[in-house]
């Protein structure tokens, strides 16, 4: 009967670790499908307010999990502008004052560049993999597609200001919406996607509008009119000479 009840226990448990590993694949797999190994994209970011509207485009390279450029291409105005994540580090670049800043974990949930983003959204960070508790909550279909509903709870000692994240992802790896909620379980703003292509042999998210919960008309919108992935980037792109200094 012991023997029995341990036996019944074991199994719970397992089941319990296989649903969180399932749940954390679900999310790395995503965050895999819309980096690629490496990748180059070019895109236009619209920053929306209910009396004004502002446009930027921009390009971004990326390579494995822990590497990433990003540069403002126009408005004159911000063109240059640029934000590069090394390993754990981030640093901006601000070329009216030509100074490379370093991001302290503690900023990277602010704003970037004035828009809905975080530093950490634009940086495309995989912060989310290993930092966070997932667990599998649904799932049910949509579109002929399977969908994964996945909450992702950070750790204690975790330095992010979220409460929790549910995602919701497609079994093609395309995430449909990412809801950020803060410590009390209040949702405080939500990312959407809108339009999805079929590049490189897989599907993509091109068009994604971040929007505050409590501000229906503030939002930000990206769209990707360029991307290509699993290309041979110079190993100088990923250096603050660079963030700096554009080649």
């Amino acid at each position: 009967m012991l023997t029995s009840r341990f036996l019944v226990l074991f199994l719970v448990l397992l089941s319990f670790s296989s649903h969180a590993e399932d749940a954390r694949d679900i999310i790395k797999k995503a965050i895999d499908n819309y980096r690629g190994l490496s990748s180059y994209s070019e895109a236009t970011m619209t920053i929306h307010r209910p009396d004004w509207e502002r446009v930027m485009s921009m390009k971004a390279w990326t390579e494995g999990l822990d590497k990433s450029l990003v540069r403002i291409t126009a408005p004159k105005k911000d063109k240059n502008s640029g934000t590069l994540l090394l390993d754990d580090n981030m640093w901006s670049y601000a070329p009216k004052i030509n100074r490379v800043i370093k991001i302290p974990s503690s900023m990277s949930s602010q704003s970037w560049m004035g828009s809905d983003f975080s530093n950490n959204d634009i940086a495309r960070a995989d912060d989310i993999i290993d930092k966070y508790t997932h667990t599998l909550l649904e799932t049910k279909k949509h579109n002929g597609h399977k969908l994964y509903i996945v909450q992702s709870v950070p750790h204690e000692d975790a330095p992010v200001v979220w409460g929790k994240e549910v995602l919701q992802i497609r079994d093609d790896n395309v995430l449909l919406e990412h809801a950020f909620y803060d410590q009390d379980g209040i949702l405080i703003k939500k990312m959407t996607t809108s339009e999805i292509k079929h590049i490189s042999g897989k599907n993509v998210a091109t068009t994604q509008r971040m929007q505050k919960a409590d501000k229906e008309n503030e939002w930000t919108e990206f769209h990707s009119s360029v991307i290509k992935f699993d290309i041979t980037i110079p190993k100088n792109t990923f250096t603050l000479t660079n963030l700096r200094n554009p080649r």
